[in-house]
């Protein structure tokens, strides 16, 4: 069964034009689209959230951009093909080089890889030339950072790409934005994650989400009861946020989840929704009730207006919190929105739903569909998460952290020569696949969370899909199998989109085709010159060595942790058996009689006594000028073993009273001298 077309062939040239914008990436101070919190966020050109983008299939789009941060930053246009120019896919260590700049708490291990940034050095440029004119594509995409999670502090944006004839007919079209909400900066709340004091991995909770709207190349402003952010007045958020109905039109809504972890429940009262695009890829009509959109995925649904204008209606988004560990009493995880008929007319809210009837993606029959050519390469990954060696918790394939490599492995293609074809190479979690190889990823899922997975530079089939079973009989629970054809040269991650998932270091580099890679190098002068700008190698292998083996330097680990007896845990473990033995000897030996019986105990208790009388106190010194008298004689010997321990107990507090009544007169006597 196929989900979505793999088109990644070569088509001619369209003549267009290029569209052109220019994105200056600045902070933004007191943002506050949820209404609850304000922060700083990383937007474009003093403005935040940054401009959606719409292109037409018959243009390219150059986006030039200036990085205003304090970090480097870079650009990633997710969906995109780059079709033989994978240096401008933007994504970290693959394709631009990154820096260090954050400190390391005591208490928190990060990895090399992912607390730098990629790209463009502060203060610095580049041109993104995205060829959309000559890739095949179009429909609903997006922009984010592909740099230190960036994206979570606000630098993403909705990317439409409109061919002159669409598949499907409509009368106008909204883009509908989802997205989770953190009111902390992404740099706190990954010092938090990977922490030895979060062993277990749980990923930080979003605060609240937020929806907003855009058409045109332009977002919608707040319905006019609101009162906006400031910085944000412009656009309308949540509640505030509302798509303008008239009767008897049919809209196409582009709904995008620009989400760091949560995924989204979609649907909208009153009205019926079809489906007929995902992920670039347009599909055969199909209805649907509600759909599950997870992060960085893209759908795109007809609603039909009602021709009853006497009542607006609610949109539904709720955050699927079965993926979060905990919920905090005050997240509210379902955001409402509106669509509006009448500015005069009441919303009406049907409320929440008992289950969540959702498509079953495998179901959809896209409108280009092709059959699955047999593989000729499988790569099978196992999906484990663990607290490693360091005491963190990481994401792995096959039990090895992803680290990104000293030299950007695009730049090791170029420039190993013969040896680029060695995945050694280029670091661990590194597969070269051959030119026109049909490739067959196989994804085992031995982890409890849900993981949507992102190839970057291709569109590939699902070709084999879970049963959502907990076992680990695949008779019962298939992996995910996804397949692509390797027509496309050059270097392209694959990765877990949850951004806690990525930094933690589940992904991977593909190296495709190499030395035809090689044959088409146009790496921009200005790429490697920002390389060099970091303090970084722009040739050979994954440590910067014209080597296929020596890969010294290279960031490796964390490493799972190693089974077995260490002399800590011998140790340990020897206490315990020798502590055990010698309580079961006890309680043998009292059960056989080997205690002290009343008497015994009564005569050890009389010698007491009377060694205590014979010693005296203070080592010797001061001894008692009396012993007992007849009557204290006999009433000792007639004691209980408890009356005998209370009555050598009275003697002993009039003892003390006496040898401290007879300090205080010494020292009286000193005194008065």
């Amino acid at each position: 069964m196929i989900l979505s077309l793999l088109w990644l062939s070569l088509v001619s040239s369209v003549m267009g034009g290029v569209q052109e914008v220019w994105w200056n990436i600045t902070y933004v101070e007191n943002a506050n689209p949820d209404g609850l919190f304000d922060r700083r966020v990383v937007g474009v050109n003093g403005t935040w959230p940054p401009p959606p983008l719409d292109v037409n299939t018959t243009d390219s789009l150059v986006v030039h951009v200036h990085n205003s941060l304090e970090q480097p930053t870079t650009l990633h246009h997710h969906g995109m093909f780059f079709n033989s120019s994978s240096w401008m896919d933007g994504a970290a260590g693959v394709s631009e080089w990154f820096g260090l700049f954050l400190p390391l708490p005591a208490l928190v291990t990060h990895r090399l890889s992912f607390i730098v940034f990629s790209g463009i050095p502060p203060n610095g440029d580049f041109d993104y030339v995205v060829p959309i004119n000559s890739s095949g594509q179009w429909g609903t995409y997006w922009v984010h950072a592909h740099a230190s999670g960036q994206y979570v502090d606000g630098l993403r944006a909705p990317l439409v790409l409109h061919p002159p004839t669409e598949v499907h007919s409509y009368d106008e079209e909204f883009t509908v934005v989802l997205g989770d909400w953190y009111h902390q900066q992404h740099a706190d709340l990954l010092q938090q994650f990977l922490s030895i004091a979060n062993p277990g991995g749980a990923e930080p909770v979003p605060d609240s989400a937020v929806v907003y709207f855009a058409q045109n190349a332009s977002y919608l402003g707040p319905i006019s009861s609101s009162s906006p952010s400031p910085v944000t007045a412009a656009v309308g958020f949540n509640e505030n946020a509302t798509l303008p109905f008239q009767p008897g039109k049919t809209y196409r809504l582009r709904i995008v989840n620009t989400s760091a972890f949560a995924a989204f429940f979609f649907w909208i009262d009153g009205h019926e929704m079809r489906i007929i695009e995902v992920d670039g890829t347009d599909v055969e009509e199909a209805p649907v009730d509600t759909i599950g959109i997870a992060v960085a995925q893209r759908y795109s649904i007809l609603v039909t207006a009602r021709n009853d204008t006497s009542s607006n209606w609610a949109i539904h988004a709720n955050m699927d919190v079965d993926m979060f560990d905990t919920v905090p009493d005050a997240l509210n995880p379902n955001v409402t929105s509106s669509i509006t008929y009448s500015s005069s007319a009441s919303t009406t809210n049907l409320g929440a739903v008992d289950d969540y009837n959702v498509v079953d993606d495998i179901t959809l029959v896209p409108v280009q569909a092709i059959a699955a050519p047999p593989p000729t390469k499988t790569i099978v990954l196992e999906v484990i998460f663990d607290t490693m060696d360091d005491g963190t918790n990481h994401g792995t394939f096959n039990s090895t952290v992803y680290n990104s490599p000293e030299v950007p492995a695009i730049l090791s293609t170029l420039s190993l020569g013969g040896n680029a074809t060695f995945a050694q190479a280029y670091g661990p979690q590194s597969f070269v696949v051959d030119h026109m190889d049909v490739v067959d990823i196989v994804v085992l899922n031995a982890d409890a969370g849900k993981h949507p997975f992102h190839l970057h530079g291709h569109k590939p089939m699902l070709v084999g899909k879970a049963e959502d079973y907990t076992s680990d009989d695949p008779t019962l629970n298939p992996p995910l199998v996804e397949g692509q054809m390797a027509d496309n040269p050059g270097v392209w991650f694959f990765h877990c989109h949850i951004e806690w998932h990525l930094e933690a270091g589940l992904a991977l580099q593909l190296i495709e085709a190499p030395l035809v890679a090689q044959q088409h190098d146009g790496v921009p002068q200005k790429l490697k010159d920002n390389c060099e700008a970091l303090g970084r190698p722009i040739s050979g292998n994954a440590a910067g060595f014209a080597s296929t083996t020596d890969l010294q330097g290279l960031t490796v680990g964390p490493f799972p942790q190693k089974l077995g007896w260490h002399p800590r845990g011998i140790g340990a473990m020897f206490g315990c058996v020798f502590t055990a033995a010698l309580g079961m000897a006890t309680v043998v030996w009292y059960t056989l009689g080997g205690h002290i019986t009343e008497e015994e105990m009564e005569e050890e208790v009389k010698a007491k006594i009377a060694a205590k009388e014979k010693r005296g106190r203070l080592f010797g010194l001061l001894r008692r000028q009396a012993g007992l008298d007849g009557d204290q004689l006999r009433a000792a010997e007639g004691y209980t073993e408890p009356q005998a321990r209370r009555f050598s107990e009275k003697l002993d507090r009039e003892q003390n009273s006496n040898i401290i009544s007879l300090c205080g007169q010494i020292i009286a006597n000193a005194y008065s001298r």
